[in-house]
This record gives structure tokens, C-alpha cells and sequence, in this order.
């Protein structure tokens, strides 16, 4: 009873605050601010939650109360890296998924550009770009720079311009195309800098990121000068050193990575989170997420290997390699550690355990949501990683089988990255979710009967 009229006091009162307001604040604050249930909390705190207020303590005024949210929103842990409002949230976001998304072009294209020979074609490189060939005279300088390579020398010889031409156009269209993203990122990039659009944080981030795409062609061309040396014997054929193939790979894998990491958190700053009881599902499945995808990460990087030393037109048969499981060869290079880098029986043996640990890796992961309360969406992830994880096997497998054919290859190396994305879409999902929102789950979630 004496609570009901404290509330029926507070009423009062607060309608006669409402009446002394301007009239383009009465509607507000009457639908918003003076609600009866939020008179009942105000009853409820100040009848029953006087007496544990510290000594000192006050009420924030309402005209500082917008004040005190905003900073206790950024003390509680949730960093926003884009601000001016959703709008450049949204634009910030779709400008990084789709350098992400030319990055994996790259990936891609470079694929091509390796299974089809074409890398080597280019004997020079110049930071900025030149022009391609236009007349037949241009045409006919560039291939007697071609024929003075090892490569020419004991692969190609004899080979005809028209062939020339066409590896040509590859290794040059996947150049052009690097430079065409450098482009297409810095040219937003200052845009939004000059807008106001991007936080401190996120404008170190992706200078960092684009200093590293910018360092990927000096890579690249380290990659490709290896491959223009002679080669210590004469029954060796000229490629790239894998070291260098693989430096070049994981440096796009992280590119990208960092891109498409950087995205989701301009994107989607808070995970999906209901309840406590699915964050704690999430927790728990992090911890499991976590070292999976370090396997996914090394996996990958040991394919770049078996690229660089051509090692997947070696013992294409499956699962025996020839007639052995372990071929005996594995251990010839001296120092041992060169066998797991430079070995061609011990790389791809590597890599089949690599893959092998991986698509069981993912599997358990897999299995364990079905014990776990977690949001239906991180369930869902988890499925389609796990068929992907799968269907990444079986092209792995299929290329071997076909003596690694260009689509079947382009496709594998496609399917490593669509995996690592997965893998990072479901690290960043199940990441612990800011103090603010957490204050405002409930223990479980509420289902609709």
C-alpha cells in the first residue's frame, strides 16, 4: 500500500515536470522517460535500495544522463572502429569485404598463374607497372628475354610466340590486378580519413595493412628472380624457391585475413549473444576453435610447399603413396630439417597428415556443439565448416588423383582460403561479448511456445 502511493506520488510529479517542459519535449519524455514501469523501478530502488547506496552517492541529472551512458558504454569494453553513425558503419564495411574479397581474387589468380607455368615469363619488374607489349617488334623483345631463362631452356624451348603470349598475359594480369587493389584500398582509405569516418585504432590497422600489400609485390618478385637463376644440376627443372613461394602465399593468407577479421569488427562490433548460457557455450567452444585453427593455418602454409616443390605430381595414388604408406626417401636431405621443406616425399606426406589432422580437427569441433548451448547461428557455422572441411579432402585428393590439373588445382588452393574464412567467421562469433551488453542478457534464453 505505502509503495502504491509513492508511485501514485511520483506520478504526480512527474506530470507536472512534463507540463513545465517546452512542447517539443512533452511527447518524448511522456512515452519515454515518465512510463508508470519506470516509476515502479524508481519506487522500487528508492524503497528498497536506499540504505546500500554509499555515502555521497546522487542521482545523475537528466541532462547529463546521455552523458554518463555514452561513457559507460566505453568503459564497459565496446570499441567502435567507425564513427558518424551506421550509415558510415555500413560503407566503411562493404569497402573492406570487397578488398577482402579482391585479395582472394589474388589468391586465385595467382593459382592459375602457377599451375599454367606462367610466373616465369616476366624476366623484369618494376614497382609501378609498365605497359604490356603493343606491336610485334615489342612482342618479339620480350620473348628473346624469355628465352635467355632456364625455364626456356629446359621446359619450353621451342615453344611458339602465340604460346608465349598467352603466359605472358597472365603473369601480367595477375600484377596488374595486385596494383589495381592498391589502388582500389588507398583511394577510399584517404577518403574516409578525410570524412572523419575512421577511429585511430582502425587507421593504424589498416596502414599496417596496406603497408603489407604494398610489400607483397617486393615479394613477389623476390619469388620470381629465384626461379630466373640456374639451377645447381642440370637435371634439375627451374622453379621458384618454395620458401619464397611460401613466404609470398602466407603473406596474401594474412593480407586477407587481416582484412576480412577487420570487416566483421566495423560490421558486427558485438557477437550474437541472447543469454548468459550462450556465451558461456561460446567460451567453451573458443577454446576449442582457437587451436583448430591453427591447424587450418599450418595446413595451408604446407601446401604452399607441396607448390613450390611441385610435390602433387608425385605419388598420385591415395591413400598409399606408390605402393608404401611412407615412402623410404623421406629422410635423405641433410640437414634433416630440409626434408619437411624441401623433401618432395616428405612434404606431401606432411601435408596429407596436416589434412588428414585438420578434417578430424573440425570434425570433433563439430561434434562437441552437439553438447553445448550455443546460438543457432554458431551451430550452423560449425556444420558448414565441417562440410567444408570435407569437400576441401576431397579436392585434395581429386587433384592428386588427376596429376593436379588447373581447374582441380585452382579449386583446392580456392577451398583452403574458403576454409580459413570459416575458421575466422567462427572465431570472431564466438569472441566474449562487451561488459555493457552482458549486463543486459538474461541467464537463458526465452523461447516463444
Amino acid at each position: 500500500m505505502f509503495q502504491t502511493r509513492v508511485v501514485a506520488s511520483i506520478l504526480r510529479r512527474n506530470k507536472a515536470i512534463i507540463n513545465s517542459l517546452p512542447s517539443n519535449l512533452k511527447g518524448t519524455c511522456s512515452s519515454r522517460c515518465f512510463t508508470p514501469s519506470s516509476a515502479n523501478a524508481v519506487a522500487r530502488t528508492s524503497f528498497f535500495g536506499f540504505r546500500s547506496l554509499p555515502k555521497g552517492h546522487h542521482v545523475p541529472s537528466f541532462r547529463n544522463m546521455s552523458t554518463v551512458a555514452s561513457v559507460g558504454t566505453e568503459k564497459e569494453g565496446l570499441k567502435m572502429l567507425v564513427t558518424a553513425g551506421p550509415r558510415a558503419q555500413k560503407m566503411v564495411g562493404i569497402w573492406l569485404f570487397g578488398s577482402a574479397a579482391w585479395v582472394f581474387s589474388m589468391v586465385v589468380l595467382g593459382g592459375v598463374t602457377r599451375l599454367t607455368r606462367s610466373g616465369l615469363s616476366m624476366t623484369d619488374w618494376k614497382f609501378t607497372g609498365n605497359l604490356p607489349p603493343l606491336s610485334d617488334d615489342e612482342w618479339q623483345q620480350e620473348f628473346e628475354k624469355y628465352k635467355q631463362s632456364p625455364e626456356y631452356k629446359r621446359v619450353n624451348k621451342g615453344m611458339s610466340i602465340e604460346d608465349f603470349k598467352f603466359i605472358y598475359w597472365m603473369e601480367y594480369a595477375h600484377r596488374m590486378w595486385g596494383r589495381a587493389l592498391g589502388m582500389m584500398f588507398a583511394l577510399p582509405f584517404s577518403y574516409f580519413l578525410r570524412k572523419g569516418y575512421i577511429t585511430m585504432r582502425l587507421g593504424l590497422r589498416l596502414s599496417a595493412l596496406f603497408a603489407l600489400g604494398a610489400g607483397q609485390g617486393l615479394i613477389g618478385w623476390w619469388m620470381v628472380k629465384s626461379g630466373l637463376e640456374e639451377p645447381a644440376s642440370e637435371y634439375v627443372e627451374p622453379r621458384v624457391s618454395p620458401y619464397r613461394l611460401a613466404a609470398h602465399l602466407t603473406s596474401a593468407f594474412v593480407i586477407y585475413s587481416g582484412l576480412f577479421w577487420t570487416a566483421l569488427s566495423v560490421v558486427m562490433p558485438e557477437p550474437p549473444a541472447e543469454s548468459l548460457a550462450w556465451v558461456q557455450g561460446a567460451a567453451k567452444l573458443k577454446r576449442l576453435a582457437i587451436p583448430v585453427s591453427l591447424i587450418v593455418g599450418i595446413t595451408a602454409v604446407s601446401g604452399a610447399f607441396v607448390a613450390g616443390n611441385d610435390a602433387g605430381r608425385a605419388y598420385n595414388t591415395f591413400p598409399k603413396m606408390g605402393d608404401v604408406w611412407v615412402p623410404d626417401n623421406i629422410f635423405d636431405l641433410k640437414p634433416t630439417i630440409r626434408n619437411l621443406f624441401e623433401n618432395t616425399s616428405m612434404v606431401q606426406l606432411d601435408h596429407r597428415i596436416l589434412a588428414t589432422t585438420t578434417l578430424i580437427s573440425i570434425c570433433g569441433l563439430w561434434w562437441s556443439t552437439k553438447k553445448l548451448d550455443i546460438h543457432p547461428a554458431i551451430r550452423t557455422l560449425v556444420g558448414a565448416t565441417f562440410g567444408m572441411a570435407a569437400l576441401q579432402v576431397t579436392l585434395g585428393v581429386s587433384t592428386l588423383l588427376s596429376y593436379v590439373p588447373v581447374s582441380l588445382g585452382t579449386a583446392h588452393q580456392a577451398g583452403a582460403l574458403t576454409l580459413l574464412t570459416l575458421m575466422l567467421l567462427l572465431n570472431h562469433t564466438v569472441r566474449r561479448p562487451s561488459m555493457s551488453l552482458l549486463k543486459t542478457l538474461p541467464q537463458v534464453t526465452k523461447t516463444a511456445w
